[in-house]
């Protein structure tokens, strides 16, 4: 059931929610995820495993959705008090002092998302612009119809004009030194 969109809800009422029901928060308003398709899930499914393969014995880790990412909470906030809750589809985290067992609280280091026709316009823009204000270091947009990845990396809090990566690139990782990903195995013919 549709929840009231004329009301501001905080991260205490979506703990609240039954589990099988994932919303994110923005700004106190609710949108549903729905299930990803499968070609989305084989995307983030080979960037997690590439990224944990390279991650290995390292104290970086990589998350997978579904983790709730609090991305302006301080210690001072109660779940009362926050009102924006992203759920990325793959994060990377090198600061364990973020990670509680609910999520993580502040900004990971990279945030993945794959685009679909429903987030594509939170991923584009809303998603971005909260990510960049937080200071999340580099943001990767992967776009299963188009076979590319656009990353932006931040500078001076803002994000640079994205590089863009077709399926048959290499990418760098440039928060993870030595790091790139192999985007033909991601976009397979």
């Amino acid at each position: 059931m549709p929840l009231p969109q004329d009301v501001r809800y905080s991260y205490d009422d979506l703990l609240s929610w039954p589990e099988n029901e994932r919303y994110e928060l923005y700004d106190g308003f609710p949108v549903a995820m729905a299930s990803p398709s499968i070609p989305h899930q084989s995307i983030v499914g080979e960037l997690f495993a590439q990224f944990h393969s390279f991650l290995k014995g390292k104290s970086c880790k990589v998350y997978i959705s579904p983790v709730d990412v609090r991305l302006f909470e301080t210690s001072e906030d109660a779940p009362s008090n926050i009102d924006t809750v992203l759920i990325p589809d793959l994060l990377i985290n090198c600061d364990h002092r973020k990670v509680d067992k609910r999520g993580i609280h502040g900004a990971p280091d990279l945030i993945v998302e794959v685009l679909s026709d429903r987030t594509r316009r939170y991923d584009l823009h809303t998603k971005r612009r909260l990510y960049e204000i937080a200071g999340v270091r580099e943001y990767w947009i992967a776009d299963p119809e188009q076979r590319i990845v656009q990353v932006y990396i931040l500078e001076n809090e803002r994000y640079k004009p994205a590089e863009i990566y077709t399926a048959s690139s290499t990418v760098p990782v440039g928060v993870l030194d030595g790091c790139s990903i192999d985007l033909s195995t991601v976009f397979p013919e």
